[in-house]
């Protein structure tokens, strides 16, 4: 028997009356709700968690699952959804949001839960691009349930040929000098900063290197790659300069908004948005700072920096690529999107 309890709920009665949203209702009466059900992945070992906030969470209609490992993830995901949830809180940085997704495609499928990501990793990409500020905590997202603003992003899917694995679902990839720069934030995460903090402080570095470095520099030489739309195949535009079997950055996002508010891609840009620098030429990395606050001159594609957008491609690289924040194998890989999920953000 259906155990859910049916109440007059007074945040959705208030709601109303403000004129704004209030929770999904079930039944007949227009202020007959009942309480979502929630359930919370709290990643201990994330950067800003020290056990905080778990007090709001000891009411009925809230599990909290503290995984040691990511296949604890997947039995704690399929709990979640044994009980119903209707709405999914993960608490953790950009690297626990992407072993969440991934391991709920075989939990939710296409049927998500609505979900709420807080910033509490060294590095929350996707918190930058939803609005939600730095301080935003548990309570808050328990809250925003009722009242937070609704937001539909489409995660990468990245699947690795020949791995047959479950393909991993997150929201930026990249390699070479992108591969290069989170491999520098780490030291970065150890200077003591993070966040934008950190990207602006690996990126002015890489920057400085491909400026004033050799050509057997590290950031200046370029990454082995290929890379082709999908279904048709075509190769990706590249420039006449530099090796043509070479790119020095490629970085795919389905995120609108980045961190520092760089302007990396195409305004207006749908689906997969790329960016792609074929070589680490001085003049392009020189002007790197005006680029990426959004200068477009005209000769920018024919001087090397690609500006694209995709349904799906194809990459075939030489060193290994990064998925939010972490390190996987050098190989092919698809790279399309996943389910649309509705994010919750104050």
């Amino acid at each position: 028997m259906d155990q859910t309890v049916y109440r007059f709920d007074p945040l959705a009665m208030t709601a109303a009356a403000e004129g704004r949203p209030a929770a999904p209702t079930r039944g007949s009466g227009a202020s007959i709700s009942r309480e979502p059900r929630i359930g919370v992945i709290y990643n201990p070992r994330s950067h800003r968690n020290k056990g905080q906030d778990l007090d709001c969470t000891e009411r009925p209609g809230i599990t909290v699952a503290q995984p040691d490992r990511r296949e604890d993830i997947a039995s704690a995901l399929a709990d979640f959804a044994r009980q119903g949830i209707d709405y999914l809180i993960i608490n953790g940085g950009d690297g626990t949001v992407r072993d969440v997704l991934t391991m709920g495609q075989a939990v939710f499928g296409e049927t998500w839960p609505a979900l709420a990501i807080l910033p509490k990793g060294k590095t929350n990409a996707l918190n930058v691009d939803l609005g939600a500020p730095a301080g935003w905590n548990l309570p808050d997202a328990i809250a925003a349930y009722a009242t937070g603003r609704r937001i539909v992003r489409r995660p990468l899917s990245v699947a690795r040929e020949g791995a047959g694995d479950t393909p991993m679902l997150g929201f930026i990839f990249g390699c070479g000098a992108f591969t290069l720069g989170v491999e520098v934030g780490q030291d970065a995460h150890d200077l003591g900063f993070f966040n934008s903090l950190a990207v602006g402080a690996t990126g002015a570095w890489g920057v400085l290197q491909a400026l004033f470095g050799t050509d057997t520099n590290r950031w200046r030489r370029g990454t082995p790659t290929k890379l082709n739309y999908l279904p048709s195949g075509e190769p990706m535009p590249r420039s006449e300069h530099g090796d043509p079997g070479r790119r020095t950055l490629v970085l795919a996002s389905t995120l609108e908004k980045m961190p520092l508010d760089i302007k990396l891609f195409a305004p207006g840009s749908e689906g997969i948005r790329l960016a792609v620098l074929d070589t680490a030429r001085r003049r392009i990395m020189g002007l790197a700072p005006a680029i990426l606050l959004g200068w477009r001159p005209e000769w920018l594609a024919k001087g090397g920096f690609h500006q694209l957008s995709a349904e799906s491609f194809a990459i075939e690289v030489g060193e290994p690529v990064i998925l939010d924040g972490e390190s996987f194998p050098a190989g092919t890989y698809v790279v399309g999107q996943g389910p649309e999920l509705t994010f919750i953000a104050p």
